[in-house]
């Protein structure tokens, strides 16, 4: 297997991000690009694995580099998932963000293993007003 190439602020692909989040096995509105080119136009953080040419992995976060810091996405390939991927991308968000950036998350249902294994503590005072669509 060849190495993995992870790429900070690199400009995506809408159509590459689609068929991560596909084939990671999460549910995002892959059918619908121009919302996923919105949601990749203007985060605070975005981190992507490559392997030989191609996009494997991706992180997507929010932050203000001084308080806190929601990552929004978090999706690897499936065919590439098991092989540290997930937690290198979550690994290099904490070394942009710093030691005094909470790093918070909401996790697809089932992810909700996987988190504490990585290093998450899952939080009972968190609420959230759901999208419509």
């Amino acid at each position: 297997m060849s190495t993995v190439e992870y790429r900070q602020g690199f400009a995506l692909d809408p159509v590459d991000v689609a068929r991560v989040f596909n084939a990671s096995g999460i549910t995002r509105p892959t059918s619908d690009l121009p919302r996923i080119a919105r949601m990749f136009a203007a985060p605070s953080l975005v981190i992507s694995a490559w392997q030989e040419g191609r996009l494997i992995g991706v992180s997507r976060s929010l932050t203000d580099y001084s308080y806190c810091c929601y990552l929004s996405d978090l999706a690897v390939d499936k065919a590439f998932q098991g092989k540290g991927i997930g937690s290198e991308l979550i690994r290099r968000t904490q070394a942009v963000i710093g030691e005094e950036v909470s790093l918070i998350l909401l996790s697809a249902p089932g992810a909700m293993s996987y988190y504490p294994a990585v290093g998450f503590q899952l939080a009972d005072n968190a609420f959230v007003i759901k999208r419509k669509r």
